[in-house]
């Protein structure tokens, strides 16, 4: 099997919609890091699995569509708890609607809200 990685960062913000969510049911910020890594068992003409500029392109529209706002506030987590695992969902969704390569047969999104704590979501495409 085959992948390749991207990365990107920006800071967002959001709270959680919980009961008893202490602290984190107050909006604050995070640093978040998102990870993809498109997996599959072939490689395309070119010898490779996704086009990078491809993948760094949905990686940038994805920067640019959550920096410096309010989770909440987006219309993909209205009746959701913006959790950290919920966002790696959302992102997974956005980012199979724009790369489309044939050989790419998975996609891994992790994401990390600080140093310590990250959740991941992974599915077939």
């Amino acid at each position: 099997m085959y992948s390749t990685t991207v990365l990107t960062d920006f800071v967002a913000q959001h709270y959680l919609t919980v009961p008893d969510a202490g602290p984190e049911g107050e909006p604050h910020s995070h640093h978040y890091e998102v990870e993809l890594c498109f997996r599959g068992p072939t490689l395309n003409e070119f010898d490779y699995i996704v086009d990078i500029d491809d993948a760094e392109a949905a990686l940038s529209g994805l920067a640019d569509r959550y920096r410096d706002t309010l989770l909440n506030d987006c219309a993909e987590f209205e009746g959701h708890n913006p959790s950290v695992e919920r966002f790696a969902r959302v992102i997974f969704e956005r980012v199979t609607d724009r790369v489309s390569d044939d050989t790419v047969t998975e996609l891994a999104v992790t994401v990390w809200e600080d140093d310590e704590a990250a959740a991941s979501y992974d599915d077939a495409v």
